[in-house]
């Protein structure tokens, strides 16, 4: 069974959320921000037993009783129960460089699934890794990337019945990809009728190309030799670059890879990750000039997040002025552990047990 973090269903009539949009012939859409409703809840079990922090962080917790009276086995209450610790600065830095992390996913949501798994297999070259429909809960979505999941970076694209246009917004960047060919790849799109712009890098000369995907998600290529992980980045516009990168330093445990100033842009770029870009796939905030807030539209998500233990991460979060909009727990029926929050803009995230994940792609 595969993981489905929030399936975002649109609760609002659609001419009450959807702007006018233009279209091409490719059915790329141009839209204007508007405001959106919360994505599909997820019930979690709550419980009323503490724990302490010695038994989350160092030993067993006691059989306990949940809310609904079912004995919770020895061992097991630190995976199911809702945490309520306080932790101390240090021991939150010790844990957190000893966390074993790394970017999952990134989810975002189509208007035709089809026609956008199309696009990124024959266009961008990424393999259509596993699909799935779920007619009782009105959405499907579908994984693509450049590798398996097991090690490699990848999409999921939600499609919810009936919703043919989303809002992307003007906070969402671009994804990022490396290309032996970036002419080559500009080809493939404009053959396919898509969107592009090809431009010299001035920053050591690299060729790069703008293209839009069918619903207007921006695609960077940049020509660069073969890598395991050609996924290179999701760039999101934040308002207080410091703020944003001392936030997930602290609570996200991310290396600030590099920094750089455009004073003939105004803008001021952090790339952010757990390990080189040339091998791992990255975060790169964008700060412009003199703006403080951006629209997020509802078509970009979240990013998904690996971690040993989504207890010690939300309280973790909480330490370094994180919000938690999705308590730890198992979700119900599969029991993949899971905890979502918001970094100072508002951008998601949501951080899934290691062990967890790897059932789930059995």
């Amino acid at each position: 069974m595969a993981l489905q973090i929030f399936s975002p269903k649109i609760q609002q009539p659609l001419n009450s959320i959807f702007p006018s949009s233009t279209s091409s012939s490719n059915g790329c859409s141009v839209f204007v921000p508007c405001a959106y409703s919360s994505s599909r809840r997820i019930a979690l079990f709550q419980f009323s037993t503490a724990i302490t922090q010695s038994q989350l962080f160092n030993g067993k917790a006691p059989e306990s009783v949940s809310a609904e009276g079912k004995v919770i086995e020895s061992g097991t209450i630190a995976d199911l129960a809702q945490s309520n610790i306080a932790l101390s600065d240090e021991n939150a830095s010790e844990w957190i460089k000893k966390d074993k992390r790394r970017m999952l996913h990134v989810v975002y949501r189509v208007g035709n699934l089809d026609k956008t798994i199309k696009f990124y297999t024959e266009c961008l070259g990424m393999k259509l890794l596993r699909k799935r429909d779920i007619p009782e809960e009105g959405y499907s979505n579908a994984f693509l990337g450049y590798g398996p999941e097991e090690t490699n970076f990848a999409v999921e694209l939600t499609y919810n019945y009936g919703v043919d246009k989303y809002d992307i917004g003007t906070g969402f960047g671009h994804f990022g990809i490396s290309v032996e060919d970036v002419a080559k790849t500009v080809d493939l799109v404009k053959a396919k009728g898509g969107t592009w712009n090809l431009v010299q890098s001035e920053v050591g000369g690299t060729i790069i190309a703008l293209v839009e995907d069918p619903d207007g998600y921006n695609f960077e290529l940049l020509q660069r030799k073969p890598t395991p992980e050609p996924f290179r980045q999701v760039m999101l516009r934040v308002g207080d670059l410091d703020q944003s990168i001392n936030f997930y330093k602290k609570a996200f445990g991310m290396e600030l890879l590099r920094k750089r100033d455009n004073p003939d842009n105004k803008n001021t770029i952090a790339v952010m990750g757990y390990g080189p870009e040339d091998k791992n796939a990255v975060l790169e905030l964008t700060y412009n000039y003199g703006v403080k807030s951006y629209d997020k539209g509802n078509g970009y998500a979240q990013i998904a997040v690996g971690t040993n233990d989504v207890y010690k991460t939300a309280e973790a979060i909480k330490l370094y002025g994180g919000e938690i909009v999705l308590e730890p727990g198992p979700l119900p029926g599969i029991n993949t552990k899971i905890m979502a929050c918001l970094d100072p803009d508002g951008w998601k995230t949501v951080f899934v047990d290691n062990a967890d994940f790897m059932k789930e792609l059995e």
